[in-house]
């Protein structure tokens, strides 16, 4: 009985923690005192996952990293991303060993000599590629190696509240070339690719990132417009610690699909996931993963020139969805032609061509429940611009809101196009271009949005601008705005483009407010 007491206190103090009980009413009081409103306090640290660039030996990616001025989790910290260590050898055969044991030999001989010079490989190794020196200026990177890494990045203190990263590559030739852009994603355990493809005109990888020390278990799932494809090696992938597994998707299934929708989930660990998509004669990007499945689904920024535009739908519940499919132009909302609605069967990809739906005007794309039942949906758009032997490709995904703040961090002195589109209320937003990462100065302008439109600007260029620049767009009054920037760079005689989509960066976090009131103690 003698620790009844003890075992009391700590209990009480792990209840205030948990429920955020502003304080524990004594016996005989009349009741319990409501917790105080939580507060919404900067994150301290942040994650961030970017896949392996490109094989292509001509290819050149730019890694630029960024967190916006202002309310930061601390006063120190830092922000960088580093290679994601490489994949261990296939353990060797017998017979290997055996002939290995001689090699063995020789080489003791040589490992003091050789001592010095791996020590020094392996610090290169885990050096950061990118390191951020201050709040609200960019830092880039660049590399044209064919073997680049997986990057792992974390950012503290006061680097980590809406830190944002993107890595940009050209491939100037080749199957795979094309404007390849893919923001660099937190580590999770569930995501949805719509959009992706087994067709043979497609090489479509998953690739699969593990930031912790620990290895990763994760399953993929490929389904069809006929419901799953048949994978027998998609189950139990083992993602060792700080490593990326590149996975073809074609390999997964012996079922050839133009349409598939991949579903990668995680048994043990978390992994950051994405897909890059490479199409023959018209390009190739990378595939970010859908927002969650919701009822209603918005897919901002279809380019205004766009030539063929191409919507993927998957519902992954028990229940069949009817969605009304909707264009929200420049000027108003209204329905494809022919296209007003898309029954999406249980587990059974979908697709609509749209073709040219913009008609010379951007446009953004909103699924919402034709018939009230409110089932659930992820969703992604195929997008081409050009004809011909100019084609380019890119892919916009489903995607939340900018909420109270969402960055991109790579954009040019040219072919940088912001879409904000309001699927509700009329709204205001702030957007921000930073200091340039060589160079120039901030500016911040306010665009209007009104209700069920889209918006194209052009970002207004830092003053001195010398490199890159990040765009911060913040939400200020009306209803919610979801967010795309394009960047399109012209390389031979092509322009090539890229979409990234602008969620909430999540920089804070709301945090119960508790208190202990240990008078509960009190007979």
């Amino acid at each position: 009985m003698k620790s009844t007491p003890l075992s009391l206190v700590a209990g009480v103090v792990a209840l205030a923690a948990v429920t955020g009980f502003a304080a524990l009413t004594a016996p005989g009081d009349e009741g319990v005192t409501e917790a105080k409103a939580a507060a919404r306090l900067p994150v301290e640290r942040s994650s961030l996952l970017c896949p392996a660039p490109s094989t292509s030996d001509l290819a050149d990616t730019t890694y630029t990293s960024f967190t916006p001025a202002g309310e930061g989790g601390g006063e120190a910290g830092a922000a960088e991303l580093t290679p994601a260590e490489p994949l261990p050898a296939d353990e060797d055969t017998p017979a290997d060993k055996d002939d290995e044991a001689e090699k063995d030999k020789d080489a003791e001989k040589d490992e003091d000599a050789k001592g010095d010079k791996g020590d020094e490989d392996k610090a290169a190794d885990t050096k950061p590629v990118i390191s951020l020196k201050g709040l609200g200026k960019p830092a880039t990177a660049e590399t044209s190696k064919s073997d680049a890494p997986a990057l792992v990045g974390t950012a503290t203190g006061s680097f980590a509240p809406g830190w944002a990263a993107q890595q940009t590559t050209v491939a100037a030739a080749g199957g795979a070339r094309g404007l390849l852009g893919a923001s660099c994603t937190a580590p999770d355990t569930d995501f949805w690719f719509p959009g992706a493809s087994t067709g043979a005109s497609r090489q479509d990888y998953v690739h699969l990132t593990n930031p912790d020390d620990t290895a990763a278990v994760a399953d993929i799932e490929l389904y069809g417009a006929e419901g799953a494809l048949k994978s027998d090696v998609g189950e139990g992938i083992t993602v060792p610690a700080r490593s990326s597994v590149p996975m073809l998707i074609s390999t997964l299934t012996s079922e050839a699909a133009e349409n598939v929708t991949v579903h990668v989930t995680t048994r043990t660990g978390r992994v950051g996931a994405v897909v890059s998509a490479a199409e023959d004669e018209v390009g190739s990007d990378w595939l970010a993963a859908s927002a969650d499945p919701a009822s209603t689904q918005i897919l901002p920024g279809i380019p205004a020139d766009a030539t063929s535009v191409r919507l993927v739908a998957f519902a992954p519940g028990e229940d069949d969805a009817d969605v009304k499919v909707q264009l929200m132009g420049k000027n108003a909302t209204f329905s494809p032609a022919g296209n007003s609605t898309l029954h999406i069967k249980s587990r059974m990809t979908a697709s609509i061509d749209l073709k040219d739906v913009t008609r010379g005007e951007p446009g953004s794309l909103r699924l919402s429940p034709a018939d009230g039942s409110r089932t659930p949906v992820v969703a992604a758009l195929r997008v081409v611009r050009g004809t011909g032997a100019k084609q380019e490709v890119a892919f916009i995904p489903a995607t939340g809101p900018v909420g109270e703040r969402a960055t991109v961090a790579d954009n040019r002195a040219k072919g940088s196009v912001l879409s904000l589109t309001a699927p509700g209320e009329t709204a205001k937003v702030k957007v921000t271009t930073s200091e340039g990462s060589e160079g120039g100065s901030a500016s911040v302008k306010t665009y209007t949005v009104k209700s069920g439109t889209t918006l194209e600007v052009t970002p207004e260029i830092p003053a001195g601008l010398k490199g890159g620049y990040a765009l911060t767009v913040e939400s200020e009054s009306g209803g919610p705005v979801h967010a795309a920037r394009t960047l399109t760079l012209k390389e031979s005689g092509i322009d090539m483009f890229t979409v990234q989509t602008l969620p909430d960066d999540g920089g804070t976090v709301e945090v119960p407010a508790a208190e202990q009131d240990l008078t509960v103690l009190d007979d």
